[in-house]
């Protein structure tokens, strides 16, 4: 998909991370695990700490996220709100609708996506799409998730991997030439394959109430190196065809920031599109795999922002469950990134309701 006369373009961006944190060391004692420190850093790239929030849910971060957003593009009226999760609070109902109502947007649509660590490109792309289909005028997309309540603390191949947060971008409409447009997206997905990353219990397929299908099967599963197969293949793949709808040539591109999972998944893909070091952004250093947050919480970071200039060419990749897969251009947005305080995760709502302009 290629925008070209009207689109979508990043008006604001917001961020929320819990204070509480754990270190390599602490989770590899809490699940009394046979691994190390240094096979943690030097196999998925978490050289310090992951994030996590205990006590909270993905509804708390999420409405942070999207208070701190809103401030960054000026609190303007909403007439969406898109969240992408795969740990809402509540089987049913959906968390958008509680994330909209804390946030005081009245009566406006609201919904989540689950396409997992895809998801937040997903709903950029669903937003886009609504407001250049004059169904929106201004949008809030919101990527949250709190993986620490999925997470079996026991299991060698995905308790290290993950933190919790949540980022949030305010998308308005615009047009292509004006910084943060979002030009071009790709998405994709493949059932197939949809074992390979899964909770296997908890929905009609083994409800709660049924023999579960085998041990610890309420918790996250991943079949790690047949994953990152994937994820190489389909990330570039992806990612390929966005830079080519965008006319753009790999060394005019200034940015690239992929989903969070895998340090050695984020070069490979980079290396195969020949991309440079220096071009490269990311903070799984410090985060961990965030999910569906990971690709907001980039957007959001310091780091990023004093490296780039409003109107850089910016790619974002994502690879997820589902299995998934999304790829979007965009242009390096004007917008002052907000974080919310941790400490206020329940007190960062508006004290004026935002209110969606009349339908």
């Amino acid at each position: 998909m290629r925008f070209d006369d009207s689109t979508a373009v990043v008006t604001g961006i917001g961020s929320c991370l819990p204070d509480h944190t754990l270190s390599n060391d602490d989770i590899i004692t809490a699940g009394a695990l046979s691994t190390s420190d240094d096979w943690i850093r030097t196999r998925t790239g978490i050289v310090h700490r992951r994030r996590i929030a205990p006590g909270q849910a993905t509804s708390d971060l999420a409405t942070a996220a999207g208070a701190a957003a809103l401030a960054s593009a000026g609190n303007p009226a909403v007439d969406l709100v898109v969240l992408a999760t795969s740990t809402p609070d509540h089987p049913c109902p959906a968390t958008a609708p509680r994330v909209a109502h804390r946030l005081g947007l009245g009566s406006v649509p609201a919904f989540d996506i689950a396409a997992v660590c895809s998801g937040f490109l997903y709903a950029l792309a669903t937003a886009t799409a609504t407001i250049r289909g004059g169904l929106s005028r201004t949008c809030l997309v919101i990527g949250a998730d709190t993986y620490s309540a999925i997470i079996n603390p026991r299991d060698r191949e995905t308790a290290a991997l993950f933190g919790d947060g949540a980022g949030a971008a305010v998308l308005s409409r615009g047009t292509p030439d004006t910084p943060g447009a979002i030009l071009a997206a790709d998405l994709g997905s493949d059932g197939g394959n949809h074992d390979l990353i899964t909770i296997p219990a908890g929905g009609s397929r083994h409800p709660h109430h049924q023999p579960p299908p085998g041990p610890d099967s309420h918790y996250f599963h991943m079949r790690g190196r047949e994953v990152y197969a994937h994820a190489v293949r389909h990330m570039t793949c992806s990612a390929q065809r966005v830079l080519t709808t965008a006319g753009w040539a790999p060394d005019t591109t200034r940015a690239f920031i992929g989903h969070q999972a895998n340090q050695r998944i984020l070069d490979s893909v980079a290396d195969r599109l020949g991309l440079p070091p220096e071009h490269r952004f990311g903070n799984i250093r410090r985060l961990g795999n965030t999910a569906a947050a990971s690709i907001p919480l980039v957007l959001a970071d310091p780091a990023t922002h004093h490296a780039l200039r409003p109107g850089d060419r910016t790619v974002l990749t994502a690879f997820g469950g589902g299995l998934t897969w999304a790829s979007v251009a965009l242009t390096w947005p004007a917008a002052t990134p907000r974080t919310a305080p941790a400490d206020s995760l329940l007190t960062t709502i508006p004290t004026t309701p935002h209110l969606a302009r009349s339908q």
